[in-house]
């Protein structure tokens, strides 16, 4: 690894998601259910989760954003989001954490999200 490729320190590692694990759909479902509370869309497809990370144990590693970084429910999200998945039969341990790196963008959200707000 050169300089270049190193993490920059104090940001975390986005990485892709386990798509390929059996988890992962209900998972990606568990997010579907945690909405922001000022946007009547789910964080899934509103695009703040960034990564799903499950290891070869079933621990579930959730990297997400918010829209802004003064969110009122900052502090809240990543329990809620946690909360969410935490109950699915074979997930062993999750861990969530908020990264800012990079930022979230409207390109973020999915059709469906983009269709739900009015803005296709």
């Amino acid at each position: 690894m050169t300089d270049s490729d190193a993490p920059v320190e104090g940001t975390p590692l986005i990485k892709p998601s386990s798509t390929d694990h059996p988890l992962h759909e209900a998972i990606v479902e568990a997010c579907r259910s945690v909405y922001d509370p000022e946007i009547p869309v789910n964080i899934y497809d509103l695009g703040l989760i960034y990564t799903i990370d499950i290891n070869e144990e079933n621990a579930v590693h959730v990297i997400m954003s918010l829209t802004a970084p003064g969110c009122p429910v900052a502090g809240e999200m990543p329990g809620w989001v946690a909360d969410a998945i935490e109950p699915l039969p074979g997930v062993k341990q999750v861990d969530v954490d908020l990264a800012w790196e990079p930022p979230w963008g409207m390109e973020m959200m999915s059709d469906e999200a983009r269709l739900e707000l009015g803005f296709m």
